[in-house]
């Protein structure tokens, strides 16, 4: 079987989509599951109290899972990858400006992932009495993450994730909760009451925010599913699950440390190093999945390199990042992302589900003047949807912090672009022309 067709523009045929509901929920438990969303977690304290920090991440994370599976039935409908699917809505060109968002962000997180994993590494090897300088593991996990995105997705969910790699995760969550809970207890988290410096709105737009940096991504691997079913629950259930459970737990770890790093407290622990190195063995494929999909959003741009080529050059870039770039505080990052792409899947969905009702002609994706052409390539429509949208965002953190920014701007942008769709502006193209 294929990994993937020669172009990206191109659908995977449908007697080559094998991922059935337990892969969709293994991979996408897998992609919840890492110290980032630890640390990710650990931004909502001690600003919030524990009770409505958890509240904010099942909500949260809730509606971040529902946003993740609708986009990923675009994927299984289709059986193209994200990017490609910009262009009914933004037009060939249009879709330009959000890929290289993407590619911005995926660079990010791939760099993001290999330093976390190096430094957690770096943590394992000292506590063995091995000291060596962290760049060495930086090089090594970054090799690692891109013969693994040059192996595809197929490989790693079929081979990896579904058979024994979904078993590394739960072990080492449940090892995590165990020592969560031998260093406090429900009695004393609940007693914490919350400084307040963070208003429950952009708590609930900090755990979105995870889930929408992954939006851009999911329809590259839902689009080997078999279909909407298995694709929703399998990847809205999957990822739910994880995403709930590792912001709670880096909420448990940070009240509980008192200001401790939690690297070192894990590593105190019975059996720390091992729980930790399972951790990291999940940890890679979250680097894979950053990795894999700027190739394949890059080979949206150009088609005249090979997706596997792509991967490499892209693994190259992250490990050169993460070698020069030290890790900080990316709250910013989180926020910054949120605006960039909320505003635009709720046009996406809008598009696919409301105004074409899940039909699209992929023969045209690539068609100069053709059906998605528009004016000289550009859909203005779901441009200007989509730069109100990003206004909205910023100015609601700007002026109503403790309001949250992610779902207006996504309903504010959904509903400007079907109202401009509706009423012909900015085209003179008939209601029958712009469907499928």
């Amino acid at each position: 079987m294929q990994e993937s067709p020669d172009s990206v523009l191109d659908p995977i045929a449908t007697d080559q989509r094998s991922f059935g509901f337990h892969d969709c929920f293994a991979l996408w438990s897998s992609l919840g599951v890492g110290l980032l969303v630890l640390s990710a977690g650990a931004l909502l304290v001690p600003s919030l109290s524990f009770g409505m920090a958890c509240l904010a991440i099942v909500l949260g994370s809730a509606v971040g899972a529902a946003l993740l599976a609708m986009v990923g039935v675009i994927g299984s409908d289709t059986g193209l990858p994200t990017m490609a699917l910009l262009r009914p809505a933004l037009g060939v060109r249009g879709s330009i400006a959000p890929t290289m968002a993407n590619l911005i962000q995926l660079i990010g997180w791939g760099a993001f992932e290999i330093i976390v994993m190096s430094e957690a590494t770096d943590a394992i090897a000292r506590s063995a009495g091995l000291d060596l300088p962290a760049s060495i593991w930086t090089v090594l996990w970054g090799v690692l993450v891109t013969a693994m995105a040059w192996g595809g997705p197929l490989t790693i969910v079929r081979r990896f994730l579904r058979t024994w790699g979904i078993w590394l995760v739960t072990g080492s969550a449940l090892w995590l909760t165990y020592q969560a809970f031998q260093l406090t207890s429900f009695a004393e988290l609940f007693a914490h009451r919350g400084t307040g410096e963070l208003g429950f709105g952009t708590a609930l737009d900090l755990v979105i925010a995870m889930q929408l940096s992954w939006l851009p991504l999911i329809a590259d691997y839902t689009r080997y599913a078999k279909g909407a079913r298995p694709t929703f629950w399998g990847s809205g259930l999957g990822n739910f699950a994880a995403n709930v459970w590792f912001y709670g737990l880096g909420v448990v770890f940070t009240l509980s440390l008192l200001g401790q790093q939690v690297l070192p407290a894990i590593l105190g622990a019975a059996g720390g190093a091992l729980a930790l190195s399972l951790i990291l063995v999940d940890e890679s494929d979250n680097a894979f999945a950053d990795i894999y999909s700027a190739a394949v959003s890059a080979g949206h741009l150009s088609s005249r390199i090979s997706l596997k080529m792509l991967a490499l050059a892209f693994g190259l870039i992250c490990t050169g990042v993460a070698l020069v770039v030290p890790m900080a505080r990316y709250e910013g990052f989180l926020l910054l992302l949120g605006s960039i792409f909320a505003p635009l899947f709720g046009i996406i969905l809008v598009d696919h589900f409301g105004l074409r009702q899940r039909q699209l002609d992929v023969t045209a994706l690539d068609r100069v003047n053709g059906r998605y052409w528009y004016h000289a390539g550009l859909n203005w429509r779901g441009l200007v949807a989509w730069i109100l949208g990003i206004g909205l965002f910023h100015g609601l953190n700007a002026w109503y912090p403790t309001f949250g920014a992610t779902i207006p701007s996504l309903i504010s942008a959904g509903l400007i672009y079907w109202g401009l769709s509706n009423i012909g502006l900015f085209t003179k193209q008939s209601a029958l022309q712009r469907a499928v």
